[in-house]
């Protein structure tokens, strides 16, 4: 079947709040492609059409096009505009493609913060000084009793692991590690729905401290790339629970 142009479409899509995501623009595409039932080949609107209907900026709409290319998801160029290249649904009976985007984009950061992460505790057990420790292992502290009180734990996380960045003598492994999170954070506060995804780690995170400060660096790597294993089966079980249509 030939695609079709735009223009033969209806492009229903309501505004969205000033403050929306790139999540919430994709979900938004989402619902228009099934109402107007396009299909491979088909062109979406212009991005400043999409921007104009969504009441949103114009960048906005590229940072999640450009998510979905990244993707395969659609196609882009000049002059043909952008078209789809998979058939996009969101039913229950398929991965919704927001759900699909989430888990692509968190592997692909966990992927690149791996060795980031494995080299930072690395250098942090060589370079380790008794100042370094008192605040690493005070922050673990701080980390182990808030996860445990039941509280939110996710700030106590961002600091504990902020001491390992210092301790390791190389301030770019933790503006690189920063840089990486935040890119992602900007379209995803809470992947799959869950604000506190890789919380199954956080009691690792005191045998990590001890073997940092004990400069025992084969320990430190082995714990780390244990936390990184959960983090990343998480993710992944996160995923299948989604398209079995659970909510765990």
């Amino acid at each position: 079947m030939a695609a079709r142009d735009p223009k033969q479409f209806s492009h229903s899509m309501a505004p969205l709040p000033a403050r929306s995501s790139s999540r919430d623009v994709l979900e938004a595409l989402t619902h228009m492609i099934e109402v107007d039932g396009l299909g491979i080949g088909d062109r979406l609107p212009p991005e400043v059409d999409i921007a104009r209907q969504l009441g949103i900026g114009r960048a906005k709409v590229r940072e999640a096009l450009t998510a979905w290319q990244n993707m395969g998801i659609v196609t882009r160029n000049k002059k043909a505009g952008t078209r789809l290249a998979t058939e996009v649904v969101s039913n229950a009976i398929h991965l919704p493609v927001t759900v699909k985007l989430e888990a692509e984009s968190l592997l692909r950061t966990h992927a690149v913060r791996r060795p980031l992460e494995i080299e930072t505790v690395r250098l942090a057990t060589r370079n380790i000084t008794p100042q370094s420790s008192r605040i690493i292992m005070g922050r673990v502290g701080e980390l182990i009793a808030i996860h445990g009180a039941g509280q939110d734990w996710r700030a106590a996380d961002y600091h504990f692991h902020e001491a390992l960045q210092e301790a390791c003598g190389n301030p770019l492994f933790g503006q690189l590690i920063q840089q990486i999170q935040h890119g992602f954070n900007e379209v995803y506060e809470a992947p799959f729905g869950k604000p506190h995804l890789g919380e199954a780690s956080i009691p690792l995170h005191l045998p990590l401290a001890e073997a940092v400060v004990a400069g025992d660096e084969n320990m430190a790597v082995e714990v780390m790339e244990r936390i990184l294993d959960m983090v990343e089966a998480e993710i992944r079980e996160s995923m299948q629970s989604m398209m079995e249509g659970r909510n765990d």
